[in-house]
C-alpha cells in the first residue's frame, strides 16, 4: 500500500466513526412531525403536533386555530332568536339539529314547551333524523376514504345528495337552513313532501344493507380498523366524550332516551352500542359499526313521524307552524339555565345567562360535541402506530366550526 493510499484510508475511515455513530443516535432520536391538514378548508383550524420515534408515536398535541365562526360573541350582541343563522354555522354537516337544541333551551327557559303543536314537533325530529343520517354519511364516506376506501365515499355522497334535496325544498337552503325557530318553525312541509320523503325513505333501506356489506364487514376495513384506537369506557368519561364515542365503548346513553325530549318518548327506536364483535370493545370498528347503524334506526324514526304526520297530524289551511312563536323573548331576572340535547357527533349543550328585561343574553357558552371529542386523541395516541392516528382521527368525526375557539 502506497503513501498516499494509506493516508486516504486513515482519513475515511477517520469520517466514517463519527457519521456511524450519529446515525445510531438518530435511530433512537425522537422527531417532531406536524401532521395535517388533509383538507383546504382546515387551514389554520387544526393542526397535529405528533411526537414519534420511528414509526412509534410518543405524543399528540392537538392545536385548534379559527374558523371566524364566532358565535358565543354573536349571541352577546343579537336577540335569542337572530341566533339562530349562527347555531346552523357550528356543526354545518348538522344544522337542524342544532336549531333544534338550541330552540329548546329557549323554550324550556320560557316554559312553552307544552304550547308548541304536535304536527310542528314530528317535523322537527323528522329533519332532524334526516340531517342526523346525512351527517353520518360525511362521517362514514369520509371515514372509508382516509383510510383508501374510494367506493363507500361516492355511494354516501350519491344518498345524502337526496336527503339534502329535501332539506333545501323544505328550508330554501342546502345546508344552513334557519328552519327551526323558537316556539316553531319557518314554515310548513311543502305540498307534496311527505310522499317524496317517504319514497325516499323506502329507496335507502336496502342501501343501508348494502353499505353494510361493501365497508363496515368488508375484511380489508375490518382488519384496518379493529384493535385500533382502543376506547375504554372509564376513559370516554374522564374526558367527557359523548354520542356514537361513547356508546361505542358499551354504554347505552342516548339523550333522546335519557331526556325524553321533544316527541322522542312517543318513538320506537334503539339505540346501538359497540360489543366488540371484531376486536376490541371501543375500537374504531365499534364506532363506525355504531355510526352505520344509528342511519337505520334514524330511518326508522323518519318513517314513524311520516305515519303521524300523514294520518292524524295532516296538514290543514288552519295550521300555523308559527303559532306559539314569541314576539318578543325577554326575562325579568337574571337566569342561569344549561339544555342540552343529542345531536349526531354526541351532546350538545348551551349555557344560558339572560340580562334582566332585555331580549339579548348576556351570555351563550356553547358545550360543542367535536371540542369535547377531540380532548381524548391524545390519550388514544400514545404508543400507536403512525399510520394508525389517520385512522383514529377519523373515527372522531370532527366538524371544525364545534372545534375552533
Amino acid at each position: 500500500m502506497s503513501k498516499i493510499q494509506y493516508q486516504f484510508k486513515k482519513e475515511n475511515l477517520a469520517i466514517s466513526e463519527p457519521t456511524k455513530h450519529k446515525a445510531e443516535q438518530l435511530r433512537t432520536e425522537e422527531m417532531l412531525i406536524n401532521l395535517g391538514p388533509q383538507h383546504p378548508s382546515m387551514h389554520g383550524v387544526l393542526r397535529l403536533e405528533v411526537i414519534t420515534d420511528g414509526e412509534i408515536i410518543k405524543e399528540v398535541v392537538p392545536h385548534i386555530g379559527y374558523l371566524h365562526r364566532c358565535f358565543e360573541k354573536h349571541a352577546e350582541s343579537m336577540a335569542y332568536n337572530q341566533t339562530i343563522p349562527y347555531v346552523d354555522r357550528m356543526d354545518y354537516v348538522a344544522a337542524m339539529n342544532s336549531e333544534h337544541a338550541y330552540a329548546l333551551g329557549i323554550e324550556k327557559m320560557l316554559g312553552i314547551t307544552q304550547q308548541i303543536p304536535k304536527r310542528v314537533e314530528y317535523i322537527r325530529v323528522l329533519v332532524a333524523e334526516l340531517n342526523r343520517i346525512a351527517s353520518h354519511f360525511v362521517a362514514l364516506g369520509t371515514y372509508g376514504l382516509d383510510i383508501g376506501a374510494v367506493t363507500p365515499f361516492l355511494w354516501l355522497m350519491r344518498d345524502r345528495e337526496h336527503i339534502l334535496r329535501l332539506l333545501e325544498w323544505v328550508s330554501g337552503a342546502r345546508m344552513l337552513y334557519n328552519y327551526i325557530w323558537i316556539g316553531g318553525l319557518y314554515y310548513d312541509l311543502p305540498v307534496g313532501f311527505e310522499e317524496k320523503c317517504q319514497e325516499f325513505a323506502d329507496y335507502l333501506q336496502p342501501k343501508l344493507t348494502e353499505f353494510q356489506q361493501l365497508l363496515v364487514e368488508n375484511k380489508i376495513f375490518v382488519e384496518r380498523t379493529a384493535n385500533i384506537g382502543v376506547l375504554p369506557l372509564a376513559m370516554a368519561i374522564n374526558y367527557g366524550v359523548t354520542g356514537p364515542m361513547l356508546r361505542a365503548s358499551g354504554l347505552k346513553f342516548d339523550l333522546r332516551k335519557v331526556d325524553a325530549y321533544s316527541v322522542y318518548p312517543e318513538l320506537d327506536f334503539e339505540i346501538p352500542v359497540g360489543q366488540g364483535q371484531m376486536g376490541t370493545l371501543g375500537d374504531c370498528w365499534d364506532r363506525t359499526y355504531v355510526r352505520a347503524m344509528e342511519c337505520a334506526e334514524s330511518l326508522k324514526i323518519v318513517k314513524q313521524c311520516l305515519l303521524r304526520l300523514t294520518t292524524d297530524l295532516k296538514r290543514t289551511r288552519e295550521f300555523d307552524p308559527q303559532a306559539a312563536v314569541p314576539k318578543k323573548i325577554r326575562f325579568k331576572e337574571q337566569i342561569d339555565y344549561y339544555a342540552r340535547a343529542e345531536n349526531p357527533k354526541g351532546e350538545l349543550g348551551f349555557f344560558f345567562r339572560t340580562i334582566p328585561n332585555s331580549d339579548i343574553p348576556f351570555r351563550i357558552k356553547a358545550r360543542a360535541c367535536s371540542f369535547c371529542n377531540l380532548s381524548v386523541l391524545s390519550a388514544l395516541s400514545k404508543g400507536v402506530m403512525l399510520a394508525d392516528l389517520i385512522a383514529i382521527v377519523g373515527s372522531l368525526d370532527l366538524v371544525m366550526g364545534e372545534v375552533d375557539r
